[in-house]
């Protein structure tokens, strides 16, 4: 594939303020997790209690994924996007003035869901841009914005241990205000963005098999790197007991090596097949969370999840370069029906490991269940792929593999 190809086929100040729109965003959603050692220490939180601090933004981001992808399908994704910025600093101010208990930080960390919402928003703005051969690397440059979480986990206990986790929210209205400007010059919806439907023909993709199969698939991979990009600065501060700031580093290092990766993992996906790629994520995920279990030295906890981020990363670009295909005219809502699911994992990761830590006094628990899971992901998938095979043989190419998965 040729890069001035690629840049020729679409609109590139469109996806880069895509990219940008979901960074920004995206370190925003994560922001509780970053501050999640200050804000525990001072109400003195269970291990149960911080998993679900870190997780509610997940889950308000999951359930809001949808409301945006419907109206990005049907109001287009630069309206739906400066919509979506302004209410994502309601959130930020209340953060910097309020939370002064655990029910207004509750409640702060589910409006924060609107800025994980964004990822509905973002990847069908620049998907719509390209052509299908072209989806992996498009989809894949525009989900790179989940690197906003390597800004949350290296800045934020920096700016914390400064001036205070409050003022962290009231500093980032800054970058929001700023991105708010670049998107609305920017940003330009596809002309070939679809004529709007009735609202209840917006929900036929999710009768299909393909569907939820997608769903499961993204709540694996997205789920893993962001439950976990939320609770890691809990886990290596509890568990190896480093400091915030080096809690945040190693997070930080962490998360890295997933969020620049994922457009690697949608070319990959355009070259070789999206469920080829999948397959050897699962399974190689499985394998990582099964060694970290066994909490091993730090030095070998930071390697093994190093290569799961990058393993999740790849992932994530390779179910996106799946699902524009298998539903071209309903990517908006497709990708918010996905991404909810996505949103899910992640809300449920940190809870498991927050759980059965309480439970069974070890976060080995949650991570053997979270390696079963992924290896549970690539049976599934691979069992997909026989039934195809033995009906049609499997000689076509990876646009007819994202068409047909498993059927209607």
């Amino acid at each position: 594939m040729r890069i001035k190809n690629f840049l020729r086929s679409g609109h590139t100040p469109t996806l880069f303020s895509a990219f940008l729109y979901f960074d920004i965003s995206f370190m925003v959603w994560v922001m509780l997790g970053a501050l999640g050692v200050f804000i525990s220490e001072e109400f003195g939180l269970s291990a149960a209690q911080k998993g679900l601090m870190v997780a509610l933004p997940l889950l308000g981001g999951s359930l809001l994924r949808i409301v945006l992808g419907i109206l990005t399908d049907r109001f287009g994704g630069k309206k739906t996007g400066l919509a979506g910025q302004i209410a994502t600093m309601i959130p930020l101010i209340l953060g910097w003035r309020f939370a002064n208990s655990m029910a207004q930080i509750y409640t702060i960390g589910l409006l924060l869901g609107v800025a994980g919402a964004s990822f509905a928003v973002a990847l069908p703005l620049a998907s719509r841009w390209y052509p299908s051969h072209h989806q992996g690397l498009a989809m894949g440059i525009a989900g790179a914005g989940n690197s906003g979480t390597v800004l949350a986990a290296f800045f934020a206990p920096r700016i914390a241990k400064a001036v205070g986790w409050h003022n962290v929210f009231g500093l980032a209205l800054i970058p929001m205000i700023l991105m708010f400007l670049i998107f609305l010059i920017l940003a330009k919806d596809s002309p070939t963005h679809p004529e709007p439907k009735k609202l209840g023909d917006y929900f036929k993709p999710i009768k299909t098999r393909d569907a939820w199969l997608f769903n499961f698939f993204y709540s694996i991979t997205f789920g893993g790197f962001v439950g976990l990009a939320s609770f890691l600065p809990i886990f290596f501060h509890d568990q190896y007991g480093r400091s915030k700031v080096m809690a945040g580093n190693l997070t930080a290092l962490c998360v890295f090596a997933g969020s620049f990766v994922r457009p690697i993992g949608g070319y990959l996906a355009d070259r070789f097949g999206g469920v080829k790629v999948l397959s050897g994520v699962y399974m190689l995920v499985g394998i990582l969370a099964f060694s970290i279990g066994t909490i091993p030295p730090l030095p070998v906890v930071v390697v093994g999840f190093f290569l799961m981020m990058l393993s999740l990363g790849s992932g994530n670009g390779s179910v996106f370069q799946l699902v524009p295909l298998r539903f071209k005219n309903e990517i908006g809502v497709m990708t918010g029906l996905v991404g909810a699911f996505g949103g899910l994992g992640g809300f449920f990761l940190p809870n498991i490991l927050g759980s059965l830590k309480d439970i069974t006094g070890t976060y080995s628990s949650g991570f053997m269940v979270f390696a079963f899971t992924a290896l549970g992901a690539a049976i599934v998938l691979l069992m997909a792929n026989a039934m195809l095979w033995q009906k049609d043989g499997w000689k076509e190419t990876v646009k007819v593999e994202a068409e047909d998965l498993v059927g209607d």
